[in-house]
């Protein structure tokens, strides 16, 4: 599936701080933890809490976040569709970067078992 060069701008510059406490609120509601979400996050992108943080208070896009992320070697076994997106589909790294984390937060979100979501 192809994504429109605006949405993809769009998606560069939304900040990682204005959708981490969503991502909190999302887990938590569904009875999960923020330590989960955490380790996730590391799974995915290397970050541990302390830059996590760092991310946060920097206010960085979704750009800079994963420039600086290393990705998980096994990203690419994310799949399924997020937000209308089948991620497979998806030809836009950042785009489809952003995605597996959106995706990943949803099956926490969903009560998948963790070795599920970390792909192991």
């Amino acid at each position: 599936m192809k994504t429109t060069p605006e949405h993809d701008e769009k998606i560069a510059k939304i900040t990682f701080s204005s959708v981490y406490p969503h991502y909190i609120t999302k887990v938590e509601k569904k009875g999960r933890t923020k330590e989960e979400l955490h380790q996730v996050i590391e799974w995915l992108t290397g970050f541990n809490i302390e830059k996590v943080n760092e991310l946060v208070d920097r206010k960085v896009t979704f750009k800079t976040f994963f420039e600086e992320a290393t990705l998980n070697p096994n990203s690419d076994l994310i799949t399924g569709v997020i937000c209308g997106y089948r991620i497979e589909e998806i030809e836009t790294p950042l785009t489809k970067q952003v995605r597996y984390l959106d995706k990943l937060v949803d099956e926490l979100a969903k009560g998948r078992k963790m070795e599920k979501i970390l792909r192991t």
